[in-house]
C-alpha cells in the first residue's frame, strides 16, 4: 500500500482486489461488512476485541460544563458514549521499529 493521507474504506477494498484478484464491489461490500460487524459489535458489549491488531472500547462521559473559548460563555455538555482504541503490543512494536517514521 502507498503512503496516503487518510485511508478509507475504499482504499482498503482496492488492496484486497490487488492482492487476492477479487472483484472490486466484493472487496467494497467485504470491508463495509467488516465494519458493520465491529459497530454492531460495539453497541451490543461496549468491547470489540480484534487478536493481533487492537481493542475498540465504549466508554461513557458524565454531562459536564464546557466553555466556548471564542465568547466565553459556559454552556452544559450532555453526557455521550465516546469509543477508544487500544492497540496491541503486536501493532505498537511494529509501529515502534521504523526510525522515525
Amino acid at each position: 500500500m502507498t503512503s496516503l493521507d487518510n485511508i478509507t474504506r475504499f482504499h482498503i477494498a482496492e488492496s484486497i482486489h490487488n492482492e487476492f484478484g477479487l472483484p472490486k464491489k466484493d472487496c467494497i461490500d467485504f470491508v463495509s461488512d467488516i465494519i458493520d460487524i465491529v459497530i454492531e459489535g460495539l453497541k451490543n458489549s461496549d468491547k470489540v476485541k480484534i487478536h493481533n491488531f487492537g481493542t475498540f472500547i465504549v466508554r461513557y462521559k458524565k454531562s459536564r460544563i464546557g466553555r466556548n473559548p471564542k465568547t466565553k460563555k459556559e454552556v452544559m455538555i450532555s453526557e455521550r458514549k465516546v469509543i477508544s482504541f487500544k492497540a496491541s503490543k503486536n501493532v505498537l512494536k511494529y509501529l515502534n521499529s521504523f526510525d522515525g517514521k
